[in-house]
């Protein structure tokens, strides 16, 4: 099955932070069987996501998408995919808890950055992070046929 990878970030395209997110990703999806097909990095420009993962869909039934969810105030994807599935953000308990746990266990104080980390959109599947405070989102689209 074909794969697409979307990376997001504008640190990415500048140069300021390297991408070994897509690397990791690649290299896991091939050792399960899957084939990636193309990797796209945008900024963290909604009009620019949103193409993105349109233009991936149109090829693939599976995207991945990488980046734009850290504890930062210029990261917008949540709120992208939020308006690109017609949902809304709510707050996770769960999730804020993960966060919580994971702060204690490293020594590091909550703030407010990372407990909007815990806002989560209500139209997809949540999946815990247990090395980061950035938990994964699981949506599914039915694509036309």
């Amino acid at each position: 099955m074909n794969v697409e990878i979307v990376t997001i970030g504008d640190e990415l395209l500048i140069g300021q932070v390297v991408d070994t997110n897509s690397a990791w990703i690649g290299q896991q999806l091939g050792d399960a069987g899957f084939r990636v097909t193309k990797k796209t990095t945008v900024g963290d420009v909604e009009q620019d996501i949103r193409e993105a993962i349109d233009g991936a869909f149109n090829r693939v039934s599976i995207v991945l998408l990488t980046g734009g969810i850290g504890p930062t105030k210029d990261d917008i994807t949540k709120h992208t995919l939020c308006n690109y599935f017609n949902c809304r953000l709510s707050f996770s308990e769960e999730v804020y808890q993960n966060i919580v746990d994971l702060l204690n266990r490293s020594g590091r104080a909550m703030n407010e950055l990372n407990r909007s980390q815990a806002m989560v959109p209500d139209g997809c599947i949540v999946l815990q992070n247990e090395a980061g405070t950035a938990p994964a989102t699981w949506f599914e689209k039915v694509l036309e046929v």
